[in-house]
């Protein structure tokens, strides 16, 4: 009797986006989750950082990633970008309807269930504080805790040049403490996804009473929900592949892809000139 031969693996293709390095915090809670799937992680280092442009622009910046990410052949797109998340993805989700699109966003309701004397702190880009959509975490999440909004400006672009110890970004992380302690939060969201990069220095800095809110492993957990054929581990047939591509300098992202992924993979270029008119989908 002949056996019937087995299907073919199914090797399920993310590709993610971030304006720079940042995305490599989800990146890496995705590999150890998914370890059979193939990852496209594209760097927008031609225009990074993206949290003070307009959001006409971001939308249209996210549009042309996503399109080159589907022509890839990514079956799901993740926006591993809290400004791209809450100022694109509606209207990603609108205009590929067939596609599934996962974002990360602040972790207000994990953050307010943690804190212990109700005063918690978001850590994020200008562009993240004044989106609609922080508003809807809040009213939806904060209850009657107190939540302090506080803009990071110039940390992310700290983070993409430098390693975790340059005194530049260490003096950054020393501001940003002193903040934080004026405040009295004991929870703190780390609402850009640069941030868990630097996670470790900012905690020496804190103390172990206050705690850190990284979204990234309920992130992976969500993308391997809509990824129902992902294998549980590697398989010959699958491989498992990493492209790491950069739309301008590389340096940064292959720095931190080693640092980060314990990944040699070659930085690609990806020539993808500016959006033109900045208007949404």
């Amino acid at each position: 009797m002949t056996m019937p031969a087995e299907p073919p693996a199914v090797v399920p293709h993310v590709g993610l986006f971030d304006s720079g390095i940042g995305g490599l915090s989800v990146l890496r809670a995705l590999v150890r989750r998914l370890p059979a799937a193939r990852f496209c992680y594209v760097a927008d280092t031609a225009f990074t950082p993206w949290g003070d442009r307009p959001p006409g622009w971001v939308v249209a910046r996210c549009t042309q990633l996503s399109q080159w990410l589907i022509d890839q052949g990514a079956d799901l797109v993740l926006v591993a970008c809290n400004t791209g998340t809450t100022q694109a993805i509606a209207a990603l989700r609108a205009h590929w309807p067939q596609v599934p699109f996962v974002g990360v966003e602040p972790g207000i309701k994990p953050a307010v269930a943690a804190s212990r004397n109700r005063r918690v702190a978001v850590l994020a880009t200008t562009g993240t504080l004044r989106s609609h959509r922080l508003r809807q975490l809040l009213d939806h999440h904060a209850g009657d805790a107190s939540v302090l909004r506080l803009p990071c400006p110039g940390l992310a672009e700290a983070i993409e040049r430098a390693d975790a110890s340059d005194p530049a970004l260490l003096a950054h992380l020393d501001e940003i403490a002193a903040r934080l302690g004026e405040s009295g939060a004991d929870t703190v969201v780390l609402g850009c996804t640069h941030y868990p990069l630097v996670a470790e220095a900012l905690q020496q800095r804190l103390g172990p009473a206050v705690r850190l809110i990284d979204t990234a492993e309920a992130v992976a957990r969500r993308v391997a929900s809509l990824l129902p054929h992902a294998a549980p581990a590697p398989t010959p047939a699958s491989g498992a592949p990493l492209q790491l591509r950069a739309t301008g300098p590389a340096q940064a992202l292959e720095r931190a892809a080693r640092r980060w992924l314990g990944a040699d993979a070659a930085v690609q270029p990806l020539a993808l000139p500016p959006p033109g008119a900045a208007d949404p989908v």
